[in-house]
């Protein structure tokens, strides 16, 4: 670990469109090195109730803006975003130990991100009603409008600390919607190098802030009635808890699971593979949909090993800003601790470690396990680590039961070519999104996004979070 004393940036908090100092500060360190990346200043309950307070105000002036007006503010956020595109992800590398390559991708997904929801914020959808269909509306006209719901309090995690961010930020502008963030502790400077430039694009003055809160003292931000809808990206655990807490706010939930990929017969091994890499050992495995459980036809399993295995025992882990490293250190030392007593587990029950299985504080070697029984917590729970399973199967009804074997549901890959397997997974997996030769870890960015069973609630995407974040009302008129 690096201790050697460095001056470090200090970053201000963002309350109500204005950085404000604090008497309390932290260190953010980079996971892999321990080197200290900045100093961050910490908000306390008095400056959350003055965020509130603000966005409630700024929601009068929010909610009125016209569709061009926030569409060229989240345009020029993209644009500003895409100026310092090197800066952020330099920032996303050292502060969640993203690998350099990875976090750039990242970067490239949030300028997408707002610039997608600039295009969404000029369509957001209405409707009129044949209100003449039943005779006592004869000579009435129905109209549908979807009108923001009012202040929103956003929760986002460690993993993806720009563009979840921006998942939150960008629908909720596009809305007319005023926001109070909480970033995740580990990595809450992207998020407010993000307020800067949504700050100087236009949004109006109290209509954002961006507050690292220690957690103890976020509680209004999931029970304040004041705040019209909670959205959430975290554990299951967590994210159901304050679902309960919410009152009657709106809540929507993007959560974790244990994803799997069905490689079948006739799959293109060497896609399969090739993806089944990328999908379960990016970032270190720490996606809520990165490849944890693989499920392969027994007649192909050999010959998908053969290209398997060794790409996997060729991935390089190092410091995420050594343009060669493909994975990098967990976000804490904990988690490696975890990972390694999970495995433990399963080896003292049988279970093979075909490569890898070496942990050194939050540092996990890219890790095969086979002969893993699916009541193994390497399996069943969610892992968030460069470990994947893998099991044969002999029958594809088989597959499918076994990847719906599980408590979570975000998405499932399938690599097939026969278009009756697509059908019939499609109805039949009990997920948010079913992914056709690809792993599950893929995703653009205005798809329909989210989970069922405890992966979540609710779907974002920008189309769909702008209509979690607003409402329809109808305008019954009867000209007479």
């Amino acid at each position: 670990m690096n201790t050697a004393h460095i001056d470090v940036p200090r970053h201000l908090f963002f309350l109500a469109g204005v950085r404000q100092e604090c008497q309390d500060s932290y260190e953010v360190r980079n996971p892999y090195t321990g080197a200290v990346v900045g100093k961050v200043c910490r908000a306390d309950p008095a400056k959350l109730e003055a965020a509130i307070q603000a966005a409630v105000r700024a929601f009068e002036t929010t909610r009125k803006l016209p569709s061009h007006r926030r569409a060229s503010i989240l345009r020029t956020v993209s644009a500003g975003i895409q100026s310092r595109d090197e800066e952020f992800a330099r920032t996303i590398a050292q502060e969640a130990g993203k690998p350099i390559k990875q976090a750039r991708v990242e970067v490239q997904r949030s300028i997408f991100t707002f610039a997608q929801a600039a295009e969404e914020a000029t369509r957001i959808e209405g409707e009129t009603i044949h209100l003449d269909a039943f005779s006592a509306g004869e000579g009435r006209y129905g109209i549908v409008r979807r009108f923001p719901v009012g202040p929103i309090a956003a929760i986002t995690p460690f993993n993806f600390p720009l563009n979840l961010v921006a998942h939150k930020l960008a629908p909720a502008l596009a809305a007319g919607c005023s926001v109070v963030l909480k970033p995740a502790s580990q990595t809450p400077i992207s998020a407010l190098k993000l307020a800067e430039i949504i700050a100087d694009a236009g949004w109006p003055a109290g209509a954002l802030s961006v507050l690292p809160l220690r957690s103890e003292d976020a509680a209004p931000l999931i029970e304040d009635q004041r705040f019209k809808l909670l959205t959430f990206t975290g554990s299951p655990a967590v994210g159901w808890a304050m679902k309960q807490r919410a009152g009657h706010k709106r809540v929507t939930l993007e959560l974790g699971g244990n994803a799997s990929v069905i490689v079948h017969n006739d799959a293109d091994l060497d896609l399969a593979a090739a993806r089944a890499v990328v999908g379960g050992f990016s970032y270190a495995g720490q996606s809520c949909i990165s490849v944890q459980r693989i499920f392969v036809h027994d007649a192909v399993y050999i010959e998908f090993m053969d290209r398997f295995a060794p790409a996997v025992k060729a991935l390089r882990l190092g410091d995420p800003l050594d343009e060669a490293s493909d994975l990098s250190a967990l976000v804490t030392p904990g988690d490696g601790a975890r990972v390694a007593e999970w495995l433990d587990e399963a080896r003292a029950v049988g279970a093979e470690i075909l490569t890898g299985g070496t942990v050194q504080g939050g540092a996990v070697e890219p890790t095969i396990v086979a002969k893993a029984g699916p009541e193994l917590r390497i399996n069943c729970a969610e892992i968030f680590a460069p470990v994947v399973t893998i099991q044969t199967y002999t029958e594809f009804d088989e597959a499918l039961a076994a990847v719906n074997n599980s408590d979570f549901g975000l998405q499932a890959g399938i690599f097939t070519n026969d278009l009756q397997l697509v059908w019939r997974a499609y109805e039949t997996l009990e997920v948010g999104g079913v992914i056709i030769n690809d792993v599950p870890t893929w995703r653009v960015d205005h798809m329909p996004y989210g989970g069922v069973k405890q992966s979540g609630f609710g779907r974002e995407g920008l189309k769909y979070a702008i209509e979690e974040m607003t409402e329809p009302r109808l305008l019954a008129l009867n000209p007479r």
